[in-house]
């Protein structure tokens, strides 16, 4: 309730009221405005922050070797020695070379041996595994293994059983009447065997891709299909495959990218002649051929050359990708 201010008995005015301190209020307003300001620059600058150790490891330890790599295949440069400007001379060298081209030959041939085989055996042990079976916690476990297994120690084994005098695929061929097989001296078979390699170690960690893919395929349609008496494989064709057909894509530019990048299995596998690609190059790959450039010829900038072209190509295969995705979303949604 509001209390009134009486006159003075003699007619006079009321006291007026004491003026109110400024100080306090204008304390507290001022420290609101920094509240205030400071949290508007929190929410502002603190996920910039979060983000920033990644930016700054990135262009560290990502953009600037790519950029000095670019730059370095400008140039002429040796081991020890001052880099000297040649423009794209080292790129028209490699037009030129008979083993930049052999190389580049060999990295398909692996990469489409290798990967063709090694997704479908992993598309078919996802569509088993998608099935209630016994110990399929198990299964699961057990084909990720190769892909813990590590490149050294896989590929050493699989280099005693190509062995040509005394390994066991020889010798099993042996029994079925086929004479012994020079799998690293010759062409095609010294890549088979590269190719076994790869699709053992790889198969399986795409078939967990597949399997997470399977899984997220809504039941009804598989309910459907099968009211309509498909069969489990017309299921697998007309449910399945359109389904994860983005993450098949997938799974392709990985291999693709990582067939491109393919280093390890055939350096090994070749032994002493490994970085070579075999006594006659005819395994020899676009990451040993600049791997042998670098750092066994000393010549920096074919290696880096080298490096870019591989770049291209990966950026090649993300356009393709990019398209085709496209194209399947128009076709979806017209």
């Amino acid at each position: 309730m509001a209390t009134s201010v009486r006159a003075k008995p003699d007619g006079s005015p009321p006291p007026a009221a004491p003026p109110s301190s400024p100080g306090p209020r204008g304390h507290r307003a001022s420290s609101g405005g920094w509240r205030s300001t400071l949290y508007r620059w929190d929410l502002k600058a603190i996920p910039y922050v979060f983000v920033a150790p990644f930016f700054l490891t990135f262009a560290a330890f990502g953009l600037f070797p790519l950029i000095y790599t670019g730059w370095l295949s400008l140039h002429r440069v040796e081991l020890g020695g001052d880099p000297t400007w040649k423009g794209l001379e080292n790129y028209t060298d490699l037009a030129t070379s008979e083993f930049f081209w052999n190389a580049l030959f060999n990295t398909f041939t692996i990469g489409v041996i290798a990967t063709v085989p090694q997704l479908l055996m992993a598309l078919g042990l996802a569509h088993l595994l998608n099935y209630k079976l016994r110990g399929r916690g198990f299964f699961r476990v057990a084909i990720l293994a190769p892909y813990a297994t590590s490149i050294a120690a896989a590929t050493l084994v699989f280099a005693q059983l190509f062995n040509t005098d005394y390994g066991m695929i020889n010798g099993l061929l042996g029994w079925i009447g086929i004479d012994p097989v020079n799998w690293e001296s010759s062409k095609w078979p010294a890549q088979i065997a590269i190719s076994v390699i790869v699709t053992w170690r790889w198969t399986g960690y795409n078939a967990l891709i597949y399997l997470a893919a399977m899984q997220a395929v809504p039941q009804d349609l598989y309910e459907a299909a099968s009211l309509d008496g498909a069969s489990r494989w017309r299921q697998f064709i007309s449910v399945t495959i359109p389904s994860i057909r983005p993450t098949i894509l997938f799974t392709i530019i990985v291999s693709t990218i990582g067939a491109t990048q393919l280093f390890g299995e055939p350096m090994l596998f070749g032994g002493s002649v490994g970085i070579s690609g075999g006594s006659g190059n005819q395994f020899q790959t676009l990451s040993l051929l600049m791997y042998e450039k670098g750092w066994v010829t000393g010549a920096l900038g074919q290696a880096s050359a080298i490096a870019w072209v591989m770049l291209l190509l990966l950026l090649l295969v993300g356009s393709v990708q990019a398209l085709v995705t496209r194209h399947n979303r128009k076709k979806l949604g017209g």
